[in-house]
């Protein structure tokens, strides 16, 4: 079955949840953190680069209320460990692929957005889909054609990182966010070293990886884009047996934040329909 959403009813905001500080161990020797908030079946969450695990709130606050949620601080990100090396994608999907087998044998839902989508195909390519019950992904590129069409690149100096930061944070949204929430959360991308920084930006890997990875799945796929990856999302529509998609046109790339309730409704949506139908 393929659903093309483009609308929901929004909802009212949830109450905040509690969540849990936790930690684990990689088999390289890094400390992840991550957040774990409620009980019942897993669906764990992964940000983008060099944002951290809480960018994810809303959803925590929200899903929490019906399902146990783990939200990832990948390496070098958030409150985890920042070490010298595996700014990678196998080395990243490895660590996704670690971190599900700390949760217990329950199938989790995977829900990834921006690098956080490549981070989990590296994790569905090299080891399968044995471990995850579905895939969320969220605004980023699947290696489907068409290509994305890079940014033109601006005359002149490049300016100072921080400056940098904040701007790439602000343009991430379409609605206005508080200042001081924008505040911390460049200051958090901040601590992502430069240069780790750099190479998460240049995965050493053909397009066709990611494309492989997702059709390799049979696990129910939910894609939601912007019309930038429009072209993407609809042939992998027509080509793919057990994928949705939803294109949202209104709002940033941070779309989960823009416009919490409505993504948390098309999630729920997609989770009731395919992933624990009642």
């Amino acid at each position: 079955m393929i659903a093309i959403l483009l609308g929901l009813t929004v909802g009212a905001a949830a109450p905040a949840v509690a969540g849990q500080d936790r930690f684990f161990e990689t088999s390289d020797h890094v400390r992840l953190h991550y957040i774990e908030a409620g009980r019942g079946r897993p669906i764990v969450l992964v940000p983008g680069w060099t944002m951290p695990a809480w960018i994810w709130q809303q959803q925590i606050d929200d899903l929490a209320r019906s399902y146990r949620v783990i939200a990832l601080d990948p390496r070098g990100q958030g409150d985890s460990a920042i070490p010298a090396a595996g700014y990678e994608p196998h080395r990243r999907g490895a660590d996704i692929g670690e971190l599900l087998a700390q949760l217990g044998p329950e199938k989790p839902l995977v829900v990834a957005w921006s690098l956080g989508v490549l981070d989990t195909l590296a994790h569905v390519h090299d080891k399968g889909d044995a471990a995850i019950a579905g895939l969320v992904l969220v605004d980023n590129s699947i290696g489907e054609d068409p290509p994305p069409v890079a940014a033109p690149l601006r005359p002149g100096p490049k300016p100072p990182r921080e400056v940098a930061m904040r701007a790439f944070v602000h343009s991430m949204f379409a609605h206005r966010q508080p200042q001081s929430w924008l505040d911390r959360l460049t200051a958090t991308t901040l601590r992502t070293p430069s240069a780790a920084a750099a190479a998460l930006l240049a995965y050493p890997v053909p397009r066709t990886f990611w494309k492989e990875a997702v059709y390799a799945t049979a696990k129910p796929v939910l894609y939601i884009v912007r019309p930038k990856f429009e072209g993407q999302a609809a042939n992998l529509a027509a080509h793919h047996p057990a994928a949705e998609t939803a294109v949202v046109r209104d709002l940033g790339h941070a779309l989960f934040v823009d416009d919490a309730p409505r993504f948390n409704t098309m999630l729920r949506g997609f989770i009731a329909r395919r992933i624990w139908p009642k």
